[in-house]
């Protein structure tokens, strides 16, 4: 997005009048099925809530760097892009698991906190530094499988989906 006075140098918006949810990602998605049902759930979320997908920048740029030096070069980039105020949670493989409805619940115990902002991060391939556990609210984790980070954005967008249309009673989820 354009960067105007409303806005954080990220390109991140400061000023909602109702809860956004910011989606932060290292990397773009690049294979092209994954972005593809990305843009679809993210289209079909328009209707239910802000949802907005930050691509931050991958770190590496082609370059071989060592692990510990990449998170932390991640880490700054996610601090940087997350204001004070800003509910922040991990997608993690330790963080908490649950089900599509539970999730639903706790999306909807989210949006009544009065917070501005929930935003959720997915890592790059090692994870996080520990400036950002130390920055984050809560941890979620989709599965105690391993997935891409790439697959990851589009499961989450899915549950997001998913769980708006439980909360709003659409046929879309089955028990």
């Amino acid at each position: 997005p354009p960067v105007d006075a409303k806005t954080h140098p990220q390109g991140l918006p400061l000023n909602l009048t109702r809860l956004e949810i910011a989606i932060l990602t290292i990397g773009k998605t690049g294979v092209p099925y994954v972005r593809q049902g990305l843009d679809d759930y993210l289209r079909r979320l328009t209707h239910y809530a802000s949802v907005k997908m930050y691509e931050l920048a991958d770190t590496r740029r082609g370059k071989s760097i060592p692990e510990a030096e990449q998170k932390q070069r991640e880490g700054k980039m996610l601090l940087d892009a997350i204001q004070p105020s800003d509910y922040v949670v991990l997608l993690d493989e330790r963080g908490r698991q649950y089900t599509s409805t539970a999730f639903s619940q706790w999306l909807q115990k989210k949006m009544s906190t009065g917070r501005k902002r929930l935003v959720l991060i997915i890592g790059g391939p090692y994870g996080f530094s520990q400036a950002v556990y130390d920055r984050a609210d809560e941890m979620l984790s989709l599965s105690q499988m391993t997935f891409t980070h790439e697959m990851i954005r589009l499961f989450l967008a899915e549950q997001l989906y998913r769980a708006f249309t439980i909360l709003n009673n659409e046929p879309y989820h089955h028990e």
